[in-house]
């Protein structure tokens, strides 16, 4: 059914509007007057209402956490025992566009018989492939709604993992950026005013104050140059690494970096025991399920070594033993899925092994938070240190010529 924009009044005259979902016009019209209300227009929403110039260019821009709570009530409606198709009508009205005109195509594609889990598959900007084969399994196994509260556990879950992720590489780059405006309006105002009164002296100045004085003038002379080369620089930066051979250098790269090389595998074990783990708990064959995990791992280098895991374990059927091979699994982890695939609750144990490092990475995240702190504040000192005996040690030599 179509999706219909009202604007009405109540019996005592109050004016609301919202939207409606009919079969035509009329309809809209008979049910609005059915739910006591006074239509004064009706007009067919085209399912773009409300998205932006840039939304409707680039398609429509759902966030994670509208996604979750769709996903979080839906499995409540279910549980409770709503039929599918009336929990996606009284869903429909909860959201705004752009949501709202995906759940309806999504309601009238499950009315025509349709499975839920394809009509996800039609939107896989908002809906990614995991989330599309867990609903799947879900309907197939006619467990949808216990799948549906394990998918909304994870979203959770990789939700808060991004945003700590966030927290962490956001306050460094504050402070960097503070220590940056600090330095240029030094070089830009006070260095230029203290080279005056040093040239006037004629005395050979100090090393710090020389090569501030160059810094100063390098900046002054060339500013036009440095700003236009940072934004070409940026722009070049963000194509070039979009690009297959510039994503998989900067993977290389990660990789080689001791404490971010740890945090990227710890973050892939994570991705790939979770999603494995949900996928077999919920009926997904083993090859399928490993076709779809090894696409979510992000680092480019570590989805190829779970790639040729993957070919190796659906050959011989042998899981902790190929994962093991990776490099990427702690010993405790290999040891865990070991214990899971010979004791036959091998999905089980994935789950363990993603929630047990899970919590190992949020826990390591808020120390590399606290420990940043210190160690940005030691940086900024030292230059403003650098800047202040660049400053003053000119001057003490020039109390010194005077005899104070």
């Amino acid at each position: 059914m179509p999706l219909y924009k009202h604007e009405s009044f109540t019996r005592s005259g109050k004016n609301i509007s919202g939207t409606i979902d009919a079969t035509s016009q009329q309809a809209a019209k008979e049910l609005l007057r059915g739910q006591g209300l006074m239509p004064v227009t009706i007009t067919e929403s085209s399912g773009a209402e409300g998205m932006s110039f840039l939304s409707s260019l680039f398609g429509a821009k759902v966030d994670h956490k509208t996604v979750i709570v769709f996903t979080k009530q839906l499995a409540v409606l279910l549980k409770s025992g709503v039929p599918l198709l009336k929990a996606l009508e009284l869903l429909v009205d909860q959201f705004e566009q752009p949501f709202q005109g995906i759940l309806v195509s999504v309601k009238e594609g499950v009315k025509a018989g349709e499975a839920m889990g394809d009509q996800f598959a039609k939107h896989p900007h908002v809906f990614p492939n995991v989330y599309v084969q867990l609903v799947r399994a879900g309907e197939a196994s006619g467990k949808l709604d216990m799948i549906l509260q394990r998918l909304t556990d994870f979203l959770t879950r990789s939700a808060e993992t991004q945003k700590r992720a966030k927290k962490a590489i956001r306050k460094p780059l504050t402070m960097l950026g503070m220590i940056g405006l600090i330095v240029v309006g030094m070089l830009s105002f006070v260095v230029p005013r203290m080279t005056e009164m040093f040239t006037k002296v004629g005395k050979e100045l100090p090393g710090p104050t020389k090569i501030l004085i160059t810094l100063s003038d390098f900046l002054l002379n060339h500013y036009i140059l440095l700003i236009g080369g940072c934004i070409i620089g940026y722009i070049f930066f963000q194509r070039w690494k979009r690009t297959d051979a510039g994503r998989l250098l900067i993977d290389e790269w990660v990789l080689r970096i001791p404490l971010i090389s740890y945090f990227s595998k710890t973050k892939a074990v994570v991705q790939f025991s979770q999603t494995l783990g949900m996928l077999m708990e919920s009926g997904v064959n083993l090859s399928e399920a490993l076709d779809i995990v090894v696409k979510i791992v992000e680092n480019r280098v570590l989805t190829k070594k779970l790639e040729e895991a993957r070919d190796n374990i659906i050959k011989d059927g042998k899981i902790a033993a190929y994962l093991k091979e990776t490099g990427m699994f702690p010993k405790m982890a290999s040891y865990m899925i070991s214990t899971g695939e010979e004791s036959g609750k091998l999905a089980e144990m994935l789950l363990s092994v993603g929630n047990d490092y899970d919590a190992e990475l949020f826990e390591l995240t808020d120390t590399l938070t606290e420990a940043i702190d210190p160690i940005m504040k030691v940086v900024m000192g030292l230059i403003v240190m650098f800047i202040v005996a660049a400053i003053f040690l000119p001057i003490m030599q020039m109390g010194d010529m005077s005899g104070i």
